[in-house]
């Protein structure tokens, strides 16, 4: 009886520690991002997550590396610059006209087909900044698709891993 006792708390203590964990878990999406044929300096990219009354929730990656320009990326700005939370994905330099590059999101799993959104901001020197140069519903169909941009960015192309 006793032994029965113990690999039941066992087993339930088991299950609430994979229900715990699982709520964290990620899904890494591959994102190739494709940007316009444009002359200047490289964009400054931010891919957010947003929850579903457009406030952000996380960042998600970052490209450009030097923090004395985030603040020329003002609606994440206002995010980011008031937290100043340490950034695990800033990676690599801007991205020029006509330039392609790739990267994996690491996206919450609990916030797929969750009325979550990813929004993807572009910014670049002497030139525009685009807010939404591409938003859209982070739906399980939407990982799997390609995205076309409003601003630097030409498309956005998801697969999940």
């Amino acid at each position: 009886m006793k032994n029965v006792r113990l690999l039941s708390i066992l087993l339930v203590t088991a299950f609430g520690f994979m229900a715990a964990t699982s709520t964290s878990e990620t899904q890494p999406v591959k994102c190739l991002i494709q940007m316009t044929n444009y002359t200047g300096e490289g964009a400054y990219i931010v891919v957010s997550l947003l929850d579903a009354s457009g406030a952000y929730e996380e960042t998600l990656y970052v490209r450009g590396e030097d923090p004395e320009w985030y603040s020329e990326i003002p609606e994440w700005w206002k995010f980011y610059g008031k937290h100043r939370p340490n950034i695990d994905a800033i990676s690599g330099a801007t991205i020029s006209g006509g330039e392609r590059a790739i990267c994996v999101l690491q996206i919450p799993a609990s916030k797929i087909d969750a009325g979550y959104r990813l929004r993807f901001e572009t910014s670049v020197e002497d030139q525009e900044y685009y807010s939404d140069d591409l938003e859209f519903p982070l739906t399980t169909a939407n990982l799997k698709s390609k995205q076309e941009g409003h601003g630097f960015i030409r498309y956005v192309r998801m697969l999940p891993q």
